[in-house]
This record gives structure tokens, sequence and C-alpha cells, in this order.
């Protein structure tokens, strides 16, 4: 880290926001990001107060700034972080916490081609919004906050359906995979981490439901609807708060990076179902409680038994009625 980030030569903290996207979709994987960033004494009051004007234009709650079909801005995120990537697919592969050999290891061979195809795919951020976010992340920089890479975990709909068969809900998913993050920065970065999550689910005491972090001897600073904050000897602190996408500039990096990387693998099987179908491809669905993925999910439906796909590498057990959703 340069002087100017760290002007009383402070030793830098590594600090942590992680986010999920597709949490509650019918349709698609549940991702979990995290957005690593050495700060200094500096970068960590910058974290805390607004952030410039230039930055804010960029740098939000994704659900403001992206949407489905419209996410060249969260792509620029993702390969300002990655600028060595050259195809979506390699981003992808250097992103991922589990890489595709894992993800691909379970999959039926008749439901592979639906999820990991590249016809068609292509960056779709113009040079000058690259060029925009690039000098944000040198712009956090000189505040303080040197970020230090991001890391997805994917959990795809085979997974969670198999999960939820075992007992295992979304939520508990969602939040194991949060812990695994943050491991694996404490490994990867060699210092205590300083994490922001976003609140999973309506848990207030997360002590019963850690998974990996099961076991650990931790700390309990404050337990309620707003913050639950933990702290471990030798890992950190892990802090879940409510809302944490439209407040903590790091979260709100992760919670972009996991749309587009949602976006990006909804993209392949929309892609895949529409050339078999014989139509137009386009956006295709979001995936999520919506009238055009319920009309996607309709029209494949020969296309799926033809082929062998089974129900549980589509659509996710319980969801298709169901009224809830994000649009994260």
């Amino acid at each position: 880290m340069s002087g100017a980030a760290n002007p009383r030569g402070a030793p830098p903290r590594v600090r942590l926001g992680v986010d999920e996207n597709g949490l509650g979709a019918r349709l698609g994987p549940l991702v979990v990001t995290a957005v690593a960033a050495r700060v200094d004494a500096g970068g960590r009051a910058a974290l805390e107060r607004p952030l410039p004007r230039a930055l804010r234009a960029d740098l939000d709650d994704s659900k403001r700034l992206v949407a489905h079909g419209d996410v060249a801005l969260a792509e620029a995120w993702a390969r300002a972080l990655v600028p060595a990537a050259v195809t979506p697919a390699e981003l992808f592969t250097r992103i991922t916490l589990e890489g595709e050999r894992d993800l691909r290891a379970d999959c039926p061979g008749a439901a592979e081609p639906q999820c990991w195809h590249l016809e068609g795919e292509r960056f779709c951020a113009p040079a000058p919004l690259l060029a925009r976010v690039a000098r944000h992340v040198d712009a956090l920089r000189e505040l303080g906050v040197e970020i230090a890479g991001a890391r997805s975990s994917v959990v795809c709909v085979r997974r969670l359906n198999e999960a939820r068969a075992r007992g295992v809900n979304r939520f508990a998913v969602d939040l194991h995979a949060m812990e695994r993050l943050v491991l694996e920065a404490r490994e990867a970065h060699g210092l205590a981490v300083e994490a922001v999550c976003g609140k999973v689910g309506g848990i207030g005491a997360y002590g019963p439901c850690f998974g990996p972090l099961a076991g650990r001897l931790h700390v309990v600073v404050e337990e309620g609807r707003a913050s639950s904050v933990y702290r471990f000897p030798g890992l950190g602190e892990l802090r879940f708060v409510r809302d944490a996408d439209a407040a903590d500039p790091l979260v709100m990096v992760a919670s972009l990076i996991g749309k587009w990387l949602r976006e990006l693998l909804m993209a392949r099987i929309g892609r895949f179902h529409q050339r078999a179908l014989g139509a137009a491809v386009d956006n295709g669905p979001s995936g999520y409680h919506d009238p055009v993925t319920a009309a996607f999910v309709r029209r494949t439906l020969p296309i799926r038994q033809a082929a062998s796909i089974p129900d549980g590498c589509f659509e996710r057990a319980g969801r298709a009625r169901s009224a809830a959703g994000d649009a994260g």
C-alpha cells in the first residue's frame, strides 16, 4: 500500500464486504460474494462516511444501479478487479471460490449443456465505463481502501435442492457460504479480517446457525435485528448488518459483482432453451418470481423432458408457487 494510502504508517487491516444475490429466486444459482480490501485508519474512516459524489454515481445498492438485462456497470466492477480476464468464462473462473471443476463434478450429463455452454457469451461494458470504474478503484486507494480482489461462492439449483432435502434451508446455505469466504480471506491474506455481511434472513443470533465456524471459540459483541457482531480469536470480526448493501461500499461492490455473475449464469440457461425452442435469443428470464420467468418454465417443459434434464437441476424445490423473492 502506498504512503498516500497509509500516511501514518499504521498497519493495514483486511476488510471484507460480503453479500448474496439470488436468495429468493425461482431459477438459477445462489451467488455469495466477498470483496476484500486492505485498509489503513484513514480508509476505515472513509468506509464509514458518505463516498465522494463521483463514486456514489457508480457505487450504491446494486438494485438501484443495475437490473436484469442491464448489468454493464456490474461487469465493469468485476473486470476492474480482475483486469487480466479476457472472456466472461475466464473472469468467472478467476472469481469463483469453488472453481469450475468442483461446480461441474456432480452435474448430470443431460443438464451440463444448459449451464456450461459458452455460445454467444461476451462482455458488454464499453471502454469509457471500464475506464471510469478503474478511476473509482484508484480513488478508493487514495482514500486508504486498496481493493485486493473478489471471491464468489456459487451454489447451483441442484445443490440448493439437495441441501433442502437434508433439512438445510437456503438461509443456512447462504450463511455457510459467507463463512467459507471469510475463512478463505483469512488464509489468503494472512491477516485477521473485519467482515461486514448482509443480514441473512431475519436471523438475530447466528451462533446456533454457524456451519464452517461451528465450534470455534467466539465472543458475542451484539445481537439484534439491525446488527449482530461476533469476534473470533485468530480470525477476526464478523458483522451481519441489515441493509449493508445500501451502506457499506465494499458490500456494494460485492453485490454488484454477484449480480453480474448470477446474470451470466442465468443467461446461459436462457440462451440454451431459447435456441432449443427456436425462439429469438434475447435477455431471457431473470429467474425470479415474475411472469416472464413463469412463462419460460412452462414453455421449456417439453424441451427439458425430451433432453432428460432433471427438474432438480432447473427449478428450486418449493419455490414455484412462492410469492416471495428478491431482485438482488
